[in-house]
């Protein structure tokens, strides 16, 4: 620990797992941090509260940069647009694409950001550099049909089948972040009122609906099976395994890519197509952006402006539908 700042794999319920080596070479590594990076995980951490998860990238992509300007004499803190410039050219070079380098260059500006408004700068050095281009993509959603196949997959007659079936339609239902669905506890969910109160990005808290369909898988899990998978344990999280604890981001990404393969799915599933299907959905059958963007925990409206596309497609076939010259 330095400055509040907890690297997410030392945090306490990690700590078990981790041996004395470990935590000696965890010391070490703090040590040998730079400076200005120990500060900035610092405020990030305490200051403005950004999950682990963040923290974690933004000492990865940062130790890399300390590393390169090692190799040029010089440090984060003194480091010029020029090498920075050199930087993210090196990525480049290393093979990385487009939107890695995006990335890179999101924690860099976080970074120098930080620094000139604590006054350590005087002009910020990232202010000459351009994130490169990115092709733009649509994103990949499930068609109705194959959301249906995807939901028969599971055996909600055994304890992990109906679980992970409840996991399914809440995810389907909501468009929850993976990291989001495997945070849910029991007293964030109103069956009552059809909500479920997450924390997402920036510890930004939001209530999302939740459709009739999720409810009662969630009610057919929790009413008795929930209850034969932690055997006799306790535990506040609403998705559980065999182990007692919460599911595990990891361990969600391969029961879904397993029950994708079962439902003969020939294309590859992941928690984030499932968030674009209920997008894509939702706006198919008339929902407009600001709603959607509410329901995603979106920061800002162009962020969920990807979905545009859908709002086009409605577009013409409402034109081509009523239009006398169509």
């Amino acid at each position: 620990m330095f400055g509040g700042y907890v690297d997410p794999s030392m945090r306490p319920s990690n700590l078990s797992r981790v041996g004395c080596s470990q935590l000696v070479y965890y010391d070490g590594l703090v040590k040998r941090m730079d400076p200005s990076l120990r500060e900035f995980l610092a405020y990030s951490s305490t200051e403005k509260g950004l999950s682990g998860n963040t923290l974690a990238a933004y000492r990865r992509d940062l130790t890399r940069l300390a590393a390169f300007l090692k190799k040029r004499e010089t440090d984060l803190a003194s480091a010029s647009g020029s090498d920075l410039a050199a930087f993210l050219d090196s990525l480049f070079r290393d093979g990385l694409g487009a939107r890695s380098v995006a990335r890179y260059l999101s924690s860099v500006r976080g970074l120098y950001r930080y620094l000139q408004n604590q006054d350590r700068l005087v002009e910020d050095p990232t202010a000459d550099l351009r994130a490169p281009s990115q092709p733009k993509t649509l994103p990949k959603f499930l068609t109705l049909h194959e959301v249906d196949q995807l939901l028969d997959a599971p055996d909600p007659e055994t304890p992990l089948g109906s679980r992970d079936l409840a996991m399914l339609q809440l995810l389907y239902a909501t468009g929850l972040r993976v990291s989001e669905l495997v945070s849910v506890q029991l007293s964030e969910l109103n069956a009552e009122m059809g909500v479920v109160r997450t924390v997402g990005k920036g510890q930004k808290t939001r209530l999302v609906p939740v459709g009739r369909s999720a409810l009662d898988a969630i009610e057919a899990y929790t009413s008795g099976f929930r209850r034969s998978i932690l055997k006799r344990r306790d535990s506040k999280y609403l998705f559980v395994t065999a182990r007692g604890s919460a599911m595990t981001r990891q361990g969600f990404w391969k029961l879904l890519g397993r029950y994708g393969l079962m439902a003969g799915i020939g294309k590859p599933i992941t928690p984030h197509v499932l968030r674009h299907s209920f997008a894509t959905h939702l706006l198919e059958r008339g929902a407009d952006l600001r709603s959607l963007q509410l329901m995603l925990g979106h920061a800002d409206i162009s962020t969920t402006q990807i979905y545009t596309h859908v709002l086009r497609t409605r577009m013409r076939a409402i034109y081509d539908a009523h239009h006398p010259r169509s």
